[in-house]
Order: C-alpha cells, then structure tokens, then sequence
C-alpha cells in the first residue's frame, strides 16, 4: 500500500492540468499543481462487510494513516463514500479539513468530529484555497435526500463527479455541467445508480472532453460491466473519448 501513498505524493501535475488517481469503487484523488491533495469519496477500510456483509473483491491500495491530504470530500453517508473506520483517522490531524454533504453531519457526530468540517447542500459554492467545488443536485433515491454530485474547478478545468444517481435526462440540461473537462459516473445500475446504458446516455448528453465510469468490482452485490459500458460507448457517442481506469492509476487531465 506504501507504494501508492508514494505516488499520490511525488506524482508532478504541470501548470494548466489535474492529476486524478483512481481508488476503486467511487473513490479518486484529484491532485493540483501546486501540489494539494483531494480526497474524495475513499472507501479505504473493510466496514461495509461488517455493517452489511458487503465484502470488498478489490486489493486495498492505501491505508488511512498513509497520506495527509488537504481536503477531505464525501459526497453522501453511505460507508463506501463516508467511510467511518476511515474518516478519524484521515482528519486525525491537523491538516486536513472535511466537506460533507448535509448526511454526512450526523455520521461526524456520531464519530466525535467537530473540527474543521463543513456541511454543503445543492447549490453552495466552496473555495478548497484555488479550487471551487459546486454541490449539484443527483437522485440517489428517497432515502438519500442530501446526496450530492460535486462539481470542481481546478486549474482552469472543470471536474464533474456525479456521484450516485439515478437517471434524470430532465437534469442534464444544465449549461455548467456541459462539455466539462472531465465527467466521473457510476455504471453499477443498482441501489439507485445509473446503470451501463443510462450512463453512456448521460455522455452524450453531457458531451464531456473525457468520461470515467466507477462504482463497479468493488462488491458482487454492486453489479456494474465496464464492458457494457464500452459498447454502449460505441453505439451511443463513439467520439467521445472515455477511460477505463485500473485501480492505482493515474492520468493528468
């Protein structure tokens, strides 16, 4: 696992571009070039087999004492976003600072974490010192209202992380969230998630320079088929270039 903590750490992002890493499941890390570090939704322990008998299939790659990162972003409460074995210890210094969506408070709470947090709803705008992160809205069901999809701007790109959401084609009208620089889904198609088709057509709707799938292998009971999603690629919007990222990989947008 050290070997990756190294990476994300000594990993150079010139002038103009982000480096973003992928952690399995719908976790990645953006990287700025000056150097700061984003965490967004690192699902890094085992938690979800002990809650819910969900068992990761994926290698762990980083462990939660390995790197101090800047920032801290979850997206919604479900563990494989708000990771609670996790979360203490990656905000278990002075450092790192922690933005929420507005169910993530109680799970803060519940954990003892009262510094350096802040809680965001659909439509708040937030400085990460030279990054600007948007809270967009999604629909991961019911169940999940404050779920959010996170919209970054970094280094003069524009980073659109979906987060879990179902399909909402009435959604994508919105003219900040076309042609980003780089959009991120899940391809799973279950617990209100887009599924393989709906994402290609979220794509093509979108019509971003580069789109990443996620939320897939992590858990047999998640589904998701890359290889789905690459056909329907093909049939669907077949200029638009899109990346399969291995779990530890590393591109620069």
């Amino acid at each position: 696992m050290k070997q990756f903590a190294t990476k994300l750490m000594t990993a150079s992002v010139p002038n103009g571009c982000v480096g973003v890493f992928f952690l399995g499941q719908a976790g990645f890390v953006l990287k700025t070039p000056v150097g700061k570090l984003i965490a967004v939704d690192p699902y890094l322990s085992d938690c979800c087999e002990r809650y819910f008998g969900f068992k990761r299939l994926m290698p762990h790659i980083l462990g939660a004492d390995e790197v101090i990162f800047d920032y801290l972003v979850a997206s919604h409460a479900h563990f494989d976003h708000f990771d609670p074995d996790s979360v203490p210890t990656l905000l278990g210094n002075r450092k790192t600072e922690f933005i929420g969506a507005l169910d993530t408070a109680a799970e803060c709470e519940r954990l003892g974490i009262k510094e350096k947090t802040r809680f965001i709803a659909v439509g708040d705008k937030v400085s990460l010192g030279d990054v600007t992160l948007t809270a967009v809205r999604c629909d991961h069901g019911a169940d999940t209202p404050h779920a959010i999809g996170l919209l970054f701007e970094i280094a003069g790109k524009r980073i659109y992380m979906m987060g879990d959401t179902a399909y909402r084609p009435d959604w994508l009208k919105a003219e900040k969230l076309k042609g980003v620089d780089l959009l991120i889904l899940p391809i799973n198609g279950a617990f209100g998630n887009l599924n393989e088709e709906q994402a290609a057509k979220v794509v093509k709707a979108l019509e971003p320079k580069r789109a990443i799938p996620c939320h897939y292998w992590n858990f047999a009971e998640h589904f998701g088929n890359p290889y789905a999603f690459m056909e329907q690629m093909k049939q669907l919007c077949p200029d638009i270039p899109y990346t399969l990222m291995r779990q530890g990989e590393g591109m620069l947008i």
